[in-house]
């Protein structure tokens, strides 16, 4: 059996899908955005707390409650490639990356579930 460190070592070494994905209804077409350096656990958190009832967005928690897990999709918007060459601050360029698709794409208010910062 492997020791704690070696545990910890083999996890600092994963790989995980660096990305930003939107949350779509398809009764709407309204979208949530946002970024994450491990595509698996964030997908896994939101679908979570919003079965769950317990979604930080109100408003796309109650749309969840409303029209059911069966009318929303989770789609990749983009991904962003891992390079063991280069020491990069891959959650901040995700940040980036969210903030470009954000402002381009505005899923506020009637057209989405981002708030407005």
């Amino acid at each position: 059996m492997k020791s704690k460190k070696e545990l910890r070592d083999s996890y600092k070494e994963m790989k995980f899908k660096i990305c930003v994905f939107q949350i779509r209804n398809i009764t709407n077409n309204k979208i949530y955005i946002e970024s994450s350096i491990n595509l698996v656990a964030i997908w896994n958190r939101h679908k979570f707390q919003l079965n769950n009832g317990l979604h930080p967005n109100i408003n796309l928690q109650k749309k969840w409650t409303e029209f059911g897990q069966e009318n929303f999709t989770y789609e990749l918007l983009s991904e962003i490639k891992q390079d063991d060459t280069k020491t990069t601050d891959y959650r901040k360029e995700a940040k980036q990356l969210e903030t470009m698709f954000i402002e381009e794409m505005q899923p506020f208010d009637n057209r989405g579930y981002n708030i407005k910062a």
